[in-house]
């Protein structure tokens, strides 16, 4: 899966944060990345939250966010080079000073970039990726990574295993497999119509649950 970094500007107003997080949200289902939505969200609304209280509301920000690795990268860059977000040891009712300590507390590391013109204030999310392109371990997942490996060495040969990175090859191959699987469906006398009707009521069952966006979304 291709995860390329983007950026958003926008000025730091405390109506922003909603949409936002709206927007963290979307772009993480598009890469595949649900599981650590809730903590990105959280991440996001402290950082620019902390710009709007110390920097000022109306401030220019941009909000990037990329892959470090198979951890998720947040950042919020902000022209004030002075005021320096702190870790400050408050207590849980305390008006102020917590969001570092919740950053600092949900992400794997934080930390702030000091620049001529600007400071960039990151943090970094464990995702549970098994490599910075790949995907969250799942049952169902990994089993239709191991009979597409097979399918592809079968259809292409052993030779043409890389073809197996691209998606097009890859569903071309995909739908070869259905198809074959319908055949086989009809010649044991089964209904492949109900079959594909359950396994379409099972895959949304399942999607549903973990909040993954169909393939199309992605492109």
């Amino acid at each position: 899966m291709s995860r390329k970094p983007w950026d958003l500007a926008f000025m730091a107003e405390p109506e922003e944060v909603a949409a936002l997080r709206r927007i963290m949200r979307l772009h993480l289902k598009v890469w595949g990345l649900h599981e650590v939505t809730d903590e990105a969200q959280l991440c996001v609304s402290e950082l620019v939250s902390n710009v709007i209280t110390h920097v000022g509301r109306g401030t220019p920000v941009t909000l990037a966010l990329s892959m470090s690795g198979t951890h998720l990268r947040i950042e919020v860059h902000d022209p004030d080079t002075r005021a320096l977000p702190t870790l400050i040891d408050a207590t849980s009712d305390a008006e102020t000073g917590r969001g570092m300590a919740l950053v600092s507390a949900i992400a794997a590391r934080w930390g702030v970039q000091l620049l001529p013109s600007q400071k960039v204030t990151w943090c970094e999310l464990a995702t549970g990726l098994t490599s910075p392109s790949g995907h969250v371990e799942r049952p169902g997942v990994d089993r239709a990574e191991a009979l597409l490996d097979f399918c592809v060495t079968a259809t292409l040969g052993s030779e043409s295993r890389t073809s197996r990175q691209s998606t097009a090859v890859a569903q071309d191959v995909v739908i070869g497999v259905i198809a074959d699987f319908l055949h086989w469906l009809r010649v044991h006398g089964c209904d492949e119509e109900e079959v594909l009707e359950r396994a379409q009521i099972r895959f949304e069952a399942e999607v549903t649950e973990i909040g993954d966006l169909p393939c199309n979304a992605l492109r």
